[in-house]
């Protein structure tokens, strides 16, 4: 590994430690390397707050002369802070190592010619892939408007959710549970439909919360919802959005009179609401990344609308069978011909259950 490697993974962690936080802000990690020594190092915190390069360059103090390993390209247009390439340019910084190109198209590059005119020396490209990959979210957002979007399920191994009386604590053990609580932590917004809250009445906040606390979204379907469903009355209600038609929204502004959740017209769909309209809304929010926990119908909905981007998919060591609830996927199902196929990305034993991640495999005729 060469050193350039070594202080750019540097960066690359730090700019973790920034998961679920930055949002709709990258998360980016910088270090300052002088003599190779490290001298600073920092990362975006929070959106509004400031920027990897910035508190790097304050961690260091003195920078003249030094090198600067950050993960993307810096900002080079003023918004809720200044430019970082101006703050590179203020520091005396000699040389500078970026890991991914902005994916914006009207910024992307800007930097570099920046930089390169205050002759400083600009490197780009190492861990490119690592770096896009670590921002897939934001890339997604900011080129198409929406949310990545990603569906959990949590099955038995013949694919039951629930027995035939419609219990389904525990499915899955400790270590699965504690993921999906990793995986929410993750998320900007946790999406789920008024069946689940029907049956579940679920908090969907991440537990331990690590100062973590996603929107919750629920599609309000054909059926009733209860006023007093922790969603609406819990002390992060105003984190909530209840997704409905245009001709339903009177309806549920009655049902929600006293709470802090707030009602989302979506144009109509199938089953209630349009999952596109409702994604470009989420979108327009500033949320990157959706995770959608149920039910099996709602997760139907959005495969059917081409719109899901990533899968997980927890199995338990244990079978249900008879008639009981089918798998996490439901809807009216799909011909052999036109199922969706999905690409197996990795497969994880996690104490007796099994944790699978896939993406969807883009139909040759689409």
């Amino acid at each position: 590994m060469t050193c350039d490697e070594q202080f750019m993974r540097q960066a690359l962690a730090l700019a973790r430690k920034g998961c679920g936080r930055t949002s709709p802000n990258p998360m980016v990690g910088a270090v300052l390397v002088k003599g190779g020594t490290v001298i600073g190092q920092g990362w975006h915190r929070r959106a509004g707050g400031p920027h990897a390069e910035v508190a790097a360059i304050r961690d260091a103090g003195s920078c003249l002369g030094a090198t600067l390993y950050v993960s993307l390209e810096p900002c080079s247009t003023t918004g809720k802070t200044l430019p970082c390439v101006e703050a590179i340019k203020a520091a005396g910084i000699r040389r500078v190592v970026v890991a991914a190109t902005d994916s914006n198209p009207a910024h992307a590059g800007c930097a570099f010619r920046k930089l390169r005119r205050a002759r400083i020396e600009v490197s780009r490209g190492l861990l490119a892939d690592e770096a896009a990959e670590l921002n897939g979210a934001f890339n997604h957002w900011i080129v198409r408007g929406t949310p990545l979007v990603t569906v959990k399920a949590a099955m038995t191994l013949d694919g039951r959710i629930a027995d035939a009386g419609g219990a389904s604590k525990w499915i899955t053990g400790k270590g699965a549970r504690e993921d999906v609580q990793r995986l929410r932590r993750t998320a900007d917004a946790i999406l789920v439909g008024a069946n689940t809250v029907r049956a579940d009445d679920p908090g969907l906040l991440p537990r331990p919360s690590r100062g973590r606390k996603p929107f919750r979204v629920v599609v309000a379907g054909k059926g009733p919802l209860r006023a007093d469903s922790r969603l609406f009355q819990d002390a992060a209600a105003a984190r909530t959005l209840l997704a409905c038609s245009p001709s339903t929204a009177t309806r549920y502004q009655r049902l929600l009179r006293g709470s802090t959740a707030e009602i989302l017209p979506c144009r109509a769909g199938k089953g209630g609401v349009s999952m596109k309209d409702l994604m470009k809304k989420l979108g327009e929010y500033g949320l990157l990344h959706v995770l959608c926990e149920g039910g099996g119908d709602l997760a139907a909905s959005l495969i059917n609308a081409d719109l899901v981007d990533h899968y997980v998919l927890y199995y338990g060591s244990s079978l249900l069978g008879g008639g009981g609830p089918i798998a996490g996927i439901g809807g009216a199902g799909w011909r052999m011909e036109s199922r969706p196929n999905l690409s197996i990305l990795t497969t994880e034993i996690l104490g007796d259950d099994v944790r699978i991640t896939a993406k969807p495999v883009k139909r040759k005729d689409s």
